[in-house]
């Protein structure tokens, strides 16, 4: 692989003050491209989502930006001029390599139509970071509105090897596929006695933890189903912690919740995450679709087992009886997975999951970006 350094390089998606894991990926990828040696800038939404489309409370971080970025609040999904202004200010900068991510197909008449305009300068190569082609909620207008962004892209990186056959079923465009990398910007973990008594929790008490925003995919209610069964439910010492924003109506969910399952339902600021992950005992992803999970790799940087459903490419993120287990999409195969981690010793799977932390590094994800600007 090439490692990419001295090109001016341009990133185009969510980062601050917008909020989640698009953002996070962005900055991270931008630092660690910058630390290459090369000049990079982020261009991010002034307007992303139009209030209809957030079901969250707020679009926006409170704390302040990631020192040492440059970030530019330059585009607005919705509006056509805005696309031909930003498209034009970054064609006349003339980037090396322009990286727009891809994650939903409403968002591609502004990104593919900032490519085109970029992409006549015949000098920057565009290349889509693609976290999902095929919407887990699908909405009319998705594949041609897939269909025009991949067309104005020269190759694209994928999380997964799904994605990468979504990819190969639309274009030949060269595609390199590479896991996704650890979340390392959220601080390291701290003992768990140490976290149990920041946040509040006993100390004596085993915790699950499901953590990110809710919606239907996610599966809660599945995990939720699980957890009420008699078997978990007699284990006096064993909690549930649902830490996200519902990001659709909880009433579905309420009738589910036991006094044993404790709900953290704000959005967990980025310097409380590393206490949630240290107190817990197992991450649990009850997904009944998914393409990759920034969660996984969240759990790989704090050396958390997993629980996952056998649904797209988590089986390849985390290897069954190895990083943890993978389970069918069902209620009792999620209680029967828990039940059969409670019964291993706490460290049974930490040795795998720190060797394999190791292959999940932001300079090999830049290295396969790397490949790609091989092709041109």
């Amino acid at each position: 692989m090439t490692q990419i350094h001295n090109k001016k390089i341009v990133i185009i998606g969510p980062a601050h003050p917008l909020r989640g894991g698009l953002a996070s990926f962005n900055e991270r990828l931008a630092r660690q491209l910058t630390d290459q040696g090369n000049k990079v800038s982020i261009h991010t939404f002034s307007f992303q989502y139009p209030g209809f489309m957030f079901p969250g409370k707020t679009q926006y971080a409170d704390g302040p930006a990631p020192a040492g970025l440059d970030i530019q609040r330059t585009i607005h999904s919705m509006n056509p001029l805005n696309w031909l202004k930003t498209g034009r200010k970054i064609k006349k900068e003339r980037p090396d390599i322009v990286i727009i991510a891809y994650w939903l197909p409403i968002m591609a008449p502004a990104l593919g139509s900032i490519a085109n305009i970029i992409r006549k300068n015949k000098h920057s190569q565009i290349i889509g970071l693609v976290h999902n082609l095929i919407p887990h909620e699908k909405r009319p207008g998705d594949k041609p509105f897939t269909r025009y962004f991949v067309n104005q892209c020269d190759a694209f990186i994928t999380l997964s090897k799904e994605v990468l056959a979504d990819i190969k079923q639309l274009t030949d465009k060269p595609v390199a596929y590479s896991p996704h990398p650890v979340y390392d910007n959220f601080g390291d973990a701290v003992a768990p006695a140490v976290a149990k008594q920041h946040l509040g929790w006993d100390a004596n008490n085993r915790y699950l933890l499901f953590f990110g925003f809710i919606r239907a995919y996610k599966g809660l209610d599945l995990l939720l189903e699980a957890f009420a069964d008699p078997r978990l439910q007699a284990i006096q010492n064993l909690q549930l912690v649902v830490a996200g924003e519902f990001y659709e109506d909880r009433k579905k969910y309420d009738h589910l919740i036991t006094e044993k399952v404790k709900i953290f339902s704000d959005f967990i600021p980025n310097e409380e995450v590393k206490y949630y992950f240290s107190a817990a005992d197992l991450i649990v992803q009850p997904y009944r679709t998914a393409t990759q999970s920034g969660i996984s790799q969240m759990a790989y940087h704090f050396e958390k087992p997993m629980l996952v459903t056998a649904v797209g490419g988590l089986p390849e993120i985390v290897p069954d009886g190895k990083a943890g287990y993978v389970v069918a999409l069902d209620a009792t195969a999620i209680a029967d997975g828990i039940l059969r981690f409670l019964a291993q010793p706490p460290d049974v799977f930490s040795s795998f999951i720190r060797e394999q932390k190791q292959l999940y590094s932001w300079e090999h994800f830049a290295d396969s970006l790397g490949s790609l600007t091989d092709t041109q």
